[in-house]
């Protein structure tokens, strides 16, 4: 497990330029792929360099210009990297140059555009690639992974490819429902686990996050209507960023262990502040590159404990935000699914078609140069009365808040606007105590 950072990521503007610089000749060369990129822009507010997966390169004179922008070389590969920041691969490649982007499914993507293309690789295996666009000295390619960081298009056995459909349908349809929330725990360990000994941690992980992010639409109508938009040009959610759950105290220490045997690893420590009442563990999962919040009810004097592997954390009094969520819904990792998903737009874009829509946002929590997050407003979800009279005893809420959960149900889940730029890679601790008093279950009891 990698030591959780400070969280202090910086802006890489002389990255980001040099990237930029690339992408523009890119185009400039292949004049077809500038036109798909603002039409993904205007249709659903995606740009394409946040789906950038890997540009090659056959010239070695741009190495020293790659490593004096922050990319690395991974030993004698040819293949580096830049760790600082948000940022595509570069591989160092004999013949024309490709620009590769991202997509979650190459033959739907192949499809929505009515496009007949030769694809590497077989159907259901973890690495597939298509040439899209070709130009003068530049061609466009669309990558599909699961799983995988390499470049190299190699032969799977059907065994395999079987085992991974058996898998994602395992995972689609788990039991989430439990009387017993440690026997919940313990039956999605378990298929996890075998997930990962049949597949590995990096292809299990792929598959699990894709059912959420499926059982999760199934209660976002925002999400729901987004992705319908990103399918119709076969994108999918190949710009996805991040996924939050939400956890009970006294069984944070069980998800966290289950989101570890699926490659995550625990990154940074994130405090919402005193108001709030609310920490995250920020994990990453290096191959897929996907984050998570894990977020929790925290108290000041927690911060400087490993609150995500102590086993003996017991729940706060009385619940704050994650806590009383999770008391009326249930825990994301089982029956409530993600609190949110975010994925990565201009958000200026997304804002303006979702208010065709008449989806409404709330006011962004992060609003920089850099950086801009705003959700949904949330999904109103009901609330089951045993719940409710259980939390109206322990005296986690009021009479008149337990009256008003059993007649008009209480916050659920978000859909998030996010746009980075300058490849920033962190999020702004500060802003999020403001939103968070307006996402709480109580929010109509709190004047928000």
């Amino acid at each position: 497990m990698k030591e959780n950072t400070t969280g202090n990521w910086k802006t890489e503007e002389r990255a980001e330029l040099f990237l930029s610089k690339i992408l523009q000749k890119a185009y400039t060369e292949c004049p077809h792929a500038q036109i798909f990129a603002d039409h993904l822009r205007n249709e659903i507010a995606i740009r394409l360099r946040d789906i950038l997966d890997h540009i090659t390169f056959s010239n070695p004179d741009l190495i020293p210009e790659l490593e004096a922008h922050g990319w690395a070389t991974e030993g004698n590969s040819g293949i580096y990297r830049n760790e600082s920041g948000i940022f595509p691969a570069f591989v160092y490649k004999e013949g024309t140059r490709k620009v590769a982007f991202k997509v979650e499914f190459i033959d739907d993507f192949l499809k929505a555009n009515n496009l007949q293309r030769e694809v590497l690789g077989q159907a259901g295996s973890q690495l597939r690639m298509a040439e899209i666009f070709n130009g003068k000295g530049t061609a466009f390619w669309a990558v599909e992974r699961h799983g995988t960081r390499s470049f190299s298009i190699e032969k799977q056995s059907e065994e395999i490819i079987e085992q991974a459909q058996f898998h994602q349908h395992i995972f689609r349809t788990r039991q989430r429902l439990f009387d017993d929330v440690v026997e919940g725990l313990e039956h999605t360990e378990k298929l996890v686990h075998a997930a990962v000994e049949a597949l590995g941690a990096d292809w299990a992980c792929d598959l699990f996050l894709r059912a959420e992010r499926e059982y999760w639409m199934s209660r976002n109508r925002a999400g729901r209507v987004q992705k319908e938009r990103q399918d119709k040009l076969g994108m999918g959610w190949a710009n996805q960023d991040h996924h939050t759950f939400d956890s009970s105290r006294q069984y944070f220490y069980h998800t966290i262990r289950i989101l570890e045997k699926l490659g995550f690893e625990c990154r940074e420590l994130f405090y919402a502040g005193a108001g709030a009442g609310w920490g995250s563990q920020i994990l990453e999962q290096p191959v897929l590159q996907s984050v998570i919040f894990a977020d929790i009810d925290l108290a000041p004097e927690e911060l400087d404990i490993d609150f995500a592997h102590d086993p003996n954390i017991k729940p706060l009094y009385p619940y704050r935000r994650a806590g009383l969520w999770c008391a009326m819904h249930g825990e994301s990792i089982l029956e409530a699914g993600l609190n949110h998903l975010e994925c990565m737009y201009d958000s200026r874009r997304f804002n303006e078609i979702f208010a065709q829509l008449n989806i409404e946002m709330m006011q962004p929590f992060s609003d920089f140069p850099h950086l801009y997050q705003a959700l949904t407003v949330g999904e109103w979800w009901s609330v089951d009365p045993k719940r409710i009279a259980i939390l109206e005893a322990e005296g986690h809420i009021s009479k008149e808040a337990a009256e008003d959960f059993r007649k008009n149900g209480a916050i659920g889940s978000h859909f998030e606007n996010l746009e980075r730029n300058n490849g920033f890679k962190g999020f702004n601790q500060p802003g999020i105590d403001d939103v968070l008093r307006v996402i709480d279950p109580r929010k109509q009891l709190l004047g928000s």
